[in-house]
């Protein structure tokens, strides 16, 4: 049993809604969140977890040793989950270095640490982006090809490679997860579906790339949560896992379906010049999870994108205050006046 867990990246949107999801349902487990705090993740998305029994946050750095090093010690860390990325496509071409330097040096970083401190089980949070891009037919499974085609996703890749090389070379228990397109609360507005509402409530244009046919998989933030506390807690070591919420949407039909819902008009989508090398279309093949822990997603799509966009309504002073960049009052609010950094 392992009961003191380092969360990296536990600002960034997947990581938040993974430490609420196991404080409020795994009571006496103790998290600590170790996050530098980048312009994609803040403490706002976790003012309801702030000084609850078996919280602690840490801002540091995951390529720095000792700050790393010094987290496990400090409070007795048994298994690490490696949330900490950068993640955003566009910015990986415009910008590839720090890509590098985040999710490849930095999870080798961790590797080592995670090493040299003995820790009972890695596990590494990647992207289905690594496969590439799928035809019109199939899916990725476990056994697909790496053939990663944008900086982001071929720095994914390496750092999943690294993970099984630890494992491999020096015996380290790793485990990865490999997900799909990941929506719900929190989700920093610069990818798709935050874009998509936050332009429309004030409508704007909406951004489409190319002919907006693009497929791709799309998985309800709770449910990959779910599966990734799975996946921890149950596979044998060295195992890999794809998790996909078996909704393939194209670009354009995910944007009309939310426009629906908000009551907008049509007119507000914007076809745009497409990105260099643009995968087509993902798809995961999840039946391996599903079966092996009888892993299956909460809801429906439908379900989830209606209350992913009600979410943001009701919090439209969150989405207001990220956009902007001022997170202070709201680290106000959560520690009493004082900075946490």
């Amino acid at each position: 049993m392992i009961n003191n867990i380092l969360v990296t990246g536990g600002a960034g949107f997947i990581g938040a809604n993974f430490i609420r999801m196991l404080l409020n349902e795994c009571p006496g487990l103790n998290v600590v969140n170790l996050d530098l705090l980048t312009y994609a993740g803040n403490l706002s998305s976790l003012s309801d977890c702030a000084g609850k029994p078996g919280y602690v946050f840490v801002h540091g750095d995951i390529k720095d040793y000792n700050t790393v090093s010094g987290t496990i010690k400090k409070y007795g860390i048994e298994g690490v989950i490696n949330f900490a990325a950068e993640s955003h496509v566009d910015r990986s071409i415009s910008g590839p270095g720090i890509f590098i330097e985040t999710n490849v040096t930095g999870t080798l970083n961790l590797l080592q640490c995670a090493k040299e401190c003995k820790i009972k089980r890695f596990m590494q949070i990647s992207t289905d982006e690594v496969y590439g891009s799928l035809g019109s037919e199939g899916m990725f499974t476990e056994a697909s090809l790496i053939k990663p085609n944008s900086p982001y996703s071929a720095s994914k890749a390496a750092a999943d490679h690294l993970v099984h090389a630890f494992h491999h070379t020096f015996g380290m228990d790793t485990v990865i997860t490999r997900c799909s397109n990941n929506y719900g609360p929190y989700q920093f507005p610069e990818k798709m579906i935050p874009l998509c509402i936050n332009n429309a409530r004030h409508d704007k244009p909406i951004p489409v790339y190319g002919d907006g046919l693009q497929i791709r998989d799309w998985l309800y933030v709770y449910d990959h949560c779910s599966a990734i506390w799975a996946v921890f807690r149950k596979a044998s070591a060295g195992e890999v896992f794809n998790v996909g919420g078996c909704n393939e949407k194209s670009n354009l039909e995910l944007v009309k379906s939310i426009l629906k819902i908000l009551g907008k008009p049509e007119s507000l989508i914007s076809f745009v010049k497409d990105r260099p090398g643009h995968d087509r279309r993902y798809a995961i093949d999840a039946s391996r999870i599903m079966k092996t822990f009888d892993w299956k997603p909460s809801v429906t799509f439908e379900e989830g994108i209606e209350k992913t966009v009600k979410w943001y309504l009701a919090n439209q002073d969150w989405l207001d205050m990220v956009t902007s960049g001022d997170y202070r009052k709201y680290y106000e609010q959560m520690y009493s006046g004082r900075s946490p950094l």
